[in-house]
């Protein structure tokens, strides 16, 4: 017997079957939401040219020992201090003789290091105050709303100023310190999304089987607020960036030699003038991953928007 081989009229089916208005199951309910998702997701291509950067970051910090043609943090100074863009120093070297494209390389790793802890520590935070402070109203709701505006009235950078001041440099103490200063706008979002869902009919009907506040909150209105943070945190993702490299730009982040890209500006502002190309080379790094963060957030803005249409 011939092996089954897919035809139009069976991707045709599929579609059908993903896209169907009445599914028969939460299985089929959820991977059609994702594939609409996708679509709508997949009509923006500048959101489509930001998920491919910010992929191809992930696979350079992934593969950095292999990519990297140098070591990240020994060079060879007598020889090769500051050399210019060449076929054996893609992007120059630094004034210790190190290669800046593998010191690119390797600092990806630390970028998104910094990114992920940030959002893993933040947006569960602002996640529960927002929905708690929501739900429960009253008093309750005005004591974290409160706190939450003393963190707002700071801008984040000199508020995580201060905190690294406290605690002391380092690249841990970054993190913990940019979190702290995240998770308000998160908050903020998720009371909002809160104060309209808790009216609603199929809240109302599990108050009335006797499901605890806890549960209620926990189990039916985080999930409903979950795709607005997602999309929060990842345009937020830019400014954690901008705030990761201003903190190693001041010496307060990632310690040398450790190759992070706001330490190798810092490195590199003696040298803009002659040799532009080692404090160049990472502030380009910044701005298209940035770039990259933004453009992919504003594509999952239009593929979660639960009002939007598919």
């Amino acid at each position: 017997m011939n092996a089954p081989t897919s035809s139009p009229t069976q991707a045709l089916g599929w579609k059908a079957w993903l896209l169907s208005e009445r599914p028969s199951s939460r299985r089929q309910a959820a991977l059609g939401r994702a594939y609409a998702g996708w679509l709508t997701f997949s009509r923006n291509r500048l959101a489509v040219v930001g998920l491919t950067i910010v992929a191809a970051l992930v696979a350079v910090a992934a593969l950095a020992p292999w990519l990297a043609p140098y070591s990240p943090t020994v060079g060879d100074l007598a020889t090769q201090r500051l050399l210019p863009p060449s076929a054996l120093h893609l992007l120059g070297t630094d004034d210790q003789g190190r290669d800046i494209l593998s010191r690119l390389i390797f600092g990806a790793r630390i970028t998104l290091y910094v990114v992920l802890l940030v959002a893993v520590l933040a947006a569960p935070i602002g996640l529960v105050v927002g929905t708690v402070a929501g739900y429960a109203g009253g008093w309750v709701d005005g004591l974290l709303m409160r706190v939450t505006d003393i963190f707002l009235a700071f801008p984040r950078l000199i508020l995580a100023l201060a905190f690294v001041a406290a605690l002391g440099p380092g690249i841990e103490n970054a993190v913990i310190a940019i979190a702290i200063t995240s998770w308000p706008p998160y908050a903020r979002i998720a009371r909002a999304e809160t104060l309209t869902i808790r009216q609603a009919d199929y809240i109302l009907a599990v108050q009335l089987i006797g499901a605890s506040p806890w549960r209620i909150v926990l189990r039916h209105i985080m999930p409903l607020c979950l795709s607005s943070v997602i999309v929060r945190v990842t345009l937020d993702m830019a400014g954690i960036i901008l705030t990761a490299a201003g903190l190693g730009f001041l010496g307060l982040g990632a310690q040398p030699p450790t190759p992070e890209w706001g330490a190798m500006i810092a490195n590199g502002r003696q040298f803009v003038l002659d040799q532009w190309w080692v404090a160049a080379a990472p502030g380009v790094a910044i701005f298209l991953v940035s770039l990259a963060f933004n453009l992919l957030g504003d594509g999952l803005r239009d593929a979660l928007d639960p009002k939007s249409v598919k």
